[in-house]
């Protein structure tokens, strides 16, 4: 099981981190919270306290969460993803009732628009790998830091892309976005806007992490959106 740690009494909610997170990436969020909802923070497979068993897909996370959210009979569950995090909630709340509402913080799981810059750097990576060349500094940052199991996993996870389940999602959905966000652009919260019935955009100042840049103002939204779904 996912290692997690359980704030507060309540309404369950659930914080899903990004890649590279950790339990501590949401835990101010959840501490804030607590005084009125049980927060459930969670480290992913391959983060935090949480060991990555073997190669893992996308509903392996998924099936993580519902883990949790199965030991504790939790009903009518909120959750709240950032990016990598955001991925996992998508895909649950197509497929999975019992989730109340979702918010979605720079989510990654959108299938990028064509771009030529893309386009070359991948046509240039599978002539240097047929050519026998040196790879070693292909790819994404994120990427490159990896190897074995965890990069494998990261190829899974980056190569499902999730525009298909959107209209499934039935739930209602907060967008919260940074203007600035680069790894996730702004044009995906839009999409996000567009294809997931009953939801509601937000815009922040911030980047890709617009919750911890315009935390006083995340704080505020959310507090409204829980006080309005968790009845």
């Amino acid at each position: 099981m996912l290692n997690h740690i359980m704030l507060g009494d309540g309404q369950d909610i659930i914080f899903l981190h990004g890649w590279g997170g950790s339990i501590d990436s949401f835990r101010g969020v959840g501490e804030y919270f607590s005084s009125n909802y049980r927060c459930t923070l969670v480290d992913f497979y391959g983060f935090g306290d949480s060991p990555l068993p073997r190669v893992l897909t996308l509903e392996n996370y998924v099936n993580g969460v519902e883990e949790i959210i199965e030991k504790y009979s939790m009903r009518d569950v909120v959750l709240v993803g950032h990016s990598f995090g955001g991925r996992v909630a998508m895909l649950m709340a197509s497929k999975n009732s019992n989730i109340k509402g979702i918010v979605l913080v720079d989510s990654a799981g959108l299938k990028p628009r064509f771009s030529f810059k893309r386009f070359c750097k991948k046509v240039s990576y599978r002539l240097k790998k047929a050519l026998k060349m040196d790879v070693s500094k292909c790819g994404s940052e994120d990427y490159r830091k990896l190897s074995g199991d965890m990069r494998e996993t990261f190829k899974n996870i980056v190569n499902y892309h999730l525009n298909f389940c959107l209209k499934e999602i039935k739930c209602p959905t907060l967008i919260i976005w940074g203007k600035k966000d680069k790894d996730t652009p702004p044009y995906m919260a839009r999409t996000l806007r567009k294809r997931i019935y009953n939801s509601g955009l937000v815009f922040l100042k911030g980047g890709h992490y617009s919750y911890l840049d315009c935390y006083g103002q995340f704080l505020a939204i959310l507090k409204s959106y829980f006080s309005d779904i968790c009845k």
